[in-house]
């Protein structure tokens, strides 16, 4: 397994790993509307401003096929992703630890929206919940998810 920074030439492969997850994982989790929501906020836009701004990456699995992508931006984890063919591998705690290093260089604590799917990984984690979020979708599905914050080993 490899962590690499993305590159342009790789905006497809984050796109389909970010897409593919969200309408895998989240159904199982989530009504349609809040789904569609999540998949829409995931925009190619805003996927290649990140990878532009050099902010994600992109895991390379131990069979050579991209797995999973994270990005980061100032003191936040934003959009990590782990197909779910990949999951239950590590490959998830390695986008973390990477994540984590990178924004712990600068700040002294990481934030992030934890969706449903994921909320119980960063709690095991040390994140702590600071604030809960429901966002009404267009069709009157809810999308529900925590804020949460992690702060530099032996910071209160």
């Amino acid at each position: 397994m490899k962590i690499i920074l993305a590159l342009r030439q790789d905006f497809e492969t984050v796109k389909e790993i970010t897409q593919t997850t969200i309408r895998t994982v989240y159904p199982h989790y989530y009504p349609a509307g809040a789904v569609t929501f999540f998949s829409e906020h995931h925009s190619d836009d805003r996927i290649m401003r990140d990878i532009d701004d050099g902010n994600v990456y992109l895991l390379i699995a131990d069979d050579g096929a991209a797995a999973g992508t994270v990005t980061i931006s100032r003191d936040e984890i934003n959009r990590l992703f782990v197909l779910p063919s990949y999951q239950h591998r590590g490959y998830g705690r390695a986008l973390l630890d990477i994540a984590e290093a990178k924004i712990l260089e600068t700040y002294d604590e990481i934030r992030m929206d934890a969706s449903l799917p994921a909320k119980k990984i960063y709690l095991r984690r040390g994140y702590t919940e600071i604030e809960y979020n429901v966002i009404n979708t267009d069709n009157g599905d809810h999308l529900c998810y925590d804020r949460m914050v992690l702060k530099r080993p032996g910071r209160t």
